[in-house]
């Protein structure tokens, strides 16, 4: 729109100049007939009634008048020739601009119909299409916007994903939407995120009551009736309580039994990989930690041993195969249901610290974990501590990538631990490392 804009200011500019030397024109011919009437009136059939009076003096003195006449006339004539000349290039040249822009116009106009016919063709949903938009201002355009319209934010990898995301997109408007909670997720972890908002009703529970009220709540197991259950293997908190007795691998395998090992999670600090949560705050003046993100935090035990201590944080996860953002909210926490791909959704240096045990390892790709612990520092405040809880790699990675990376993001080392991952077997020759950085203050 502001090529355009530009446009159309330049072609009335062009126009005004045209305008302008026709109305010089115009002038011109007005000084040129006056003086030929003047000529006229004294070498004409009346020249006598001039003549007769005049005396030879005057008679030289009114013809050196005319020979100056003539010379001018002469000279304007010159002068009308010359703008007579620049004008119809002007015309000229104004015609042709005139025709560029209309063809630009025109081509402008076909791209603007064959891109919208094209994410139409892509979406192929009405109500997708509708949903993002853009969406007009009511009262126009807003200085503060920049523009005359909203647009809605969509992943961009959602136009790749239209067949999926055209089936999340349909349902009944003011209607329930459809248990696609797994859908929505894959969509996610393939990059359509965020997702775009839907005007249906999700389904709630049957027989829910209300939550256990605070502090209980911390360390209270929610009610089965809490959840629905039909996008997960396990029907109940209960069988995903028994599956640290199972045998296989599951996602935060421990982590729903509040009364076992989660109950004993960063109380002590043993000296090595295992830091106390005491022992970080210690770390900087009483107080001064009030805020923070737990990356990828399971069921929300950090946040809830944080909470103990008049610290608020949020807990980013996912629901893989498990209710984990239900049971944080349960529990009196914050959750946020995004991946480890999106940008994180806060402000430049606002928070006053930033956790993550086991997500942030060498399963991550490395140009994309730096894209991450770069955004990690982008939201900590100056002086705000980053603590890197039990990353795992293998040895060769560590000197030759993991260290590198992080003395490129800038943060200063408090505390730094190196072990093996005895968990996984000594013989798989995997290191830990916990660390508690900080940003620099300057």
């Amino acid at each position: 729109m502001g090529n355009e804009a530009q446009d159309q200011q330049y072609s009335k500019k062009l126009q005004a100049y045209a305008h302008s030397q026709k109305h010089n024109l115009k002038l011109i011919m007005l000084v040129i007939l006056t003086n030929l009437a003047t000529i006229y009136i004294f070498t004409g059939p009346f020249s006598f009634l001039y003549h007769s009076s005049a005396s030879p003096r005057d008679s030289n003195s009114i013809l050196q008048e005319l020979n100056s006449t003539k010379a001018q006339l002469a000279a304007t004539h010159s002068l009308l020739s010359e703008l007579h000349h620049r004008l119809n290039s002007s015309n000229l040249l104004v015609q042709a601009l005139l025709i560029d822009l209309t063809r630009q116009q025109e081509k402008e106009k076909q791209s603007n119909s064959a891109d919208q016919n094209q994410v139409s063709l892509k979406l192929g949903n009405d109500e997708l299409t509708f949903a993002l938009g853009p969406h007009k201002l009511p009262f126009g355009y807003s200085p503060m916007i920049g523009s005359d319209e909203i647009h809605t934010p969509v992943g961009a990898s959602c136009m790749r994903l239209h067949d999926e995301l055209n089936r999340y997109m349909t349902y009944k408007i003011g209607g329930e939407c459809p248990m696609d909670y797994v859908l929505a997720q894959r969509l996610m972890l393939k990059g359509c995120e965020p997702l775009p908002r839907r005007r249906c009703h999700p389904k709630s529970p049957a027989n829910y009551v209300e939550p256990t009220p605070l502090p209980e709540s911390l360390w209270s197991t929610p009610p089965d009736t809490s959840i629905l259950w039909e996008a997960y293997a396990c029907k109940s908190y209960q069988c995903l309580v028994d599956r640290k007795n199972k045998p296989g691998s599951y996602n935060c395998k421990n982590c729903f039994d509040l009364q076992g090992e989660e109950r004993s999670r960063w109380i002590f600090d043993d000296g090595g990989l295992g830091f106390g949560i005491d022992q970080v705050l210690a770390a900087k003046a009483a107080g001064t930690i009030r805020i923070g993100l737990d990356i990828g935090g399971g069921t929300g035990t950090f946040a809830a041993r944080m909470r103990e201590r008049n610290v608020i944080i949020i807990t980013s996860a996912l629901n893989l195969d498990g209710p984990f953002n239900n049971i944080i909210a349960s529990r009196g926490l914050v959750p946020m249901h995004i991946s480890i791909s999106q940008r994180f959704p806060f402000f430049d240096s606002t928070l006053d610290i930033v956790h993550s045990m086991d997500v942030l390892s060498n399963w991550i790709p490395d140009t994309m974990l730096e894209f991450v612990l770069f955004d990690i520092y982008r939201v900590l405040r100056p002086g705000g501590l980053f603590w890197l809880d039990h990353f795992f790699c293998f040895p060769s990675q560590l000197n030759k990538t993991y260290v590198p990376m992080l003395d490129r993001i800038g943060f200063n080392r408090l505390r730094w631990q190196v072990g093996t991952k005895v968990d996984g077997g000594v013989h798989k020759n995997v290191l830990y490392i916990s660390s508690l950085m900080e940003k620099p203050m300057t």
